[in-house]
């Protein structure tokens, strides 16, 4: 009790000494130059973001980039971490995972939601057919993990399959498959799952790209003689260029830190880890912080290029416009 109220006295005076600080400055404003207020008053709205960033983000990230270069003691030792990342096999595998992840989930779900967006446009029960697609949208990444692990679920020959896909191969005399664990294949059926996921998003921005597309010039193609894919092609996809790189851009980066699909229905066993999953095993299982933390670094470095990418392609398109 005396400790809780020891603290709780050091917060009043740390109060109490903010309130009189705050108390000074705004008397000291109050009498200075209308020049002088507007700049206080652009820094005091702007302080609070300034202290969250720095304390929530800059400092992390300094934080993150020391550690990367100690060993499990704390102790510095180089590139030894980055090392081991690029020359350990079970260090290659998580680097070449991430590869396909990141290949893989953004093609096809943009694929996907793109036609499946071209396809349906304008037709009847739109918004249903839209709804029953974006669905998995609303479900976290853990979640579906859970649902897709009971899609896949393996139980041995001779006993009742529970999962959906095993079964219906037992239903038809095939033998039950351990979707999850022979490699290499189990990465392409959990990737499955961020397909499943990310598809809903690409049809619902691309959808509304394509409804922005002026009607006069796909009728101008029409009466050109273009069919259907000269259409789609030569009028539908350069008017929703920036629709695209936006959802590729978007889908690429929640694909390089993809974490809870991997972690919940694998653990990153069985030759299926990522960089994210990688990371947070190196630092809180394995006791080697150092090189989560150097994972965390080549994580930061793969995605800050299409970060800056992103953004200049906006800002290309709002000088456009």
């Amino acid at each position: 009790m005396e400790f809780i109220g020891g603290k709780l006295l050091q917060v009043v005076i740390a109060l109490a000494i903010f309130a009189a600080i705050i108390g000074i400055l705004m008397l000291v404003v109050d009498r200075a130059p209308k020049s002088v207020k507007d700049k206080v008053t652009v820094a005091g709205f702007l302080a609070p973001a300034g202290i969250l960033m720095l304390v929530g983000l800059v400092y992390p990230a300094v934080r993150t980039s020391m550690l990367a270069f100690t060993d499990a003691s704390g102790q510095g030792n180089g590139f030894d971490n980055f090392v081991w990342m690029f020359t350990q096999p079970e260090a290659l595998t998580t680097l070449r995972n991430t590869v396909i992840w990141t290949i893989l989930v953004p093609l096809l779900s943009t694929g996907f939601g793109l036609a499946y967006a071209v396809f349906i446009d304008k037709a009847r029960g739109e918004r249903v057919l839209k709804s029953l697609v974006f669905m998995p949208m609303a479900i976290s990444f853990v979640g579906a993990g859970i649902i897709w692990k009971l899609v896949y679920d393996y139980r041995g020959p001779g006993i009742e399959q529970t999962g959906v896909i095993n079964f219906i191969r037992d239903a038809l005399g095939m033998n039950p498959k351990q979707f999850l664990l022979d490699a290499p294949e189990n990465t392409v059926f959990l990737i499955i799952v961020m397909v499943w996921i990310q598809t809903g998003f690409a049809m619902v921005i691309l959808s509304a790209a394509i409804k922005g597309v002026p009607v006069e010039l796909i009728e101008a193609a029409r009466l050109d003689g273009a069919n259907a894919w000269q259409q789609f092609r030569n009028v539908t996809v350069p008017g929703i260029r920036g629709a695209l790189v936006v959802v590729l851009t978007t889908i690429t980066i929640a694909t390089l830190k993809v974490f809870d699909i991997v972690r919940t229905m694998t653990a990153g066993n069985y030759d299926t880890s990522v960089v994210a999953n990688e990371m947070y095993t190196q630092a809180f299982r394995a006791g080697e912080p150092g090189r989560g933390a150097a994972l965390a670094l080549i994580l930061f470095l793969m995605v800050l290029p299409i970060v800056v990418y992103n953004a200049r392609v906006l800002r290309k398109q709002r000088e456009i416009h």
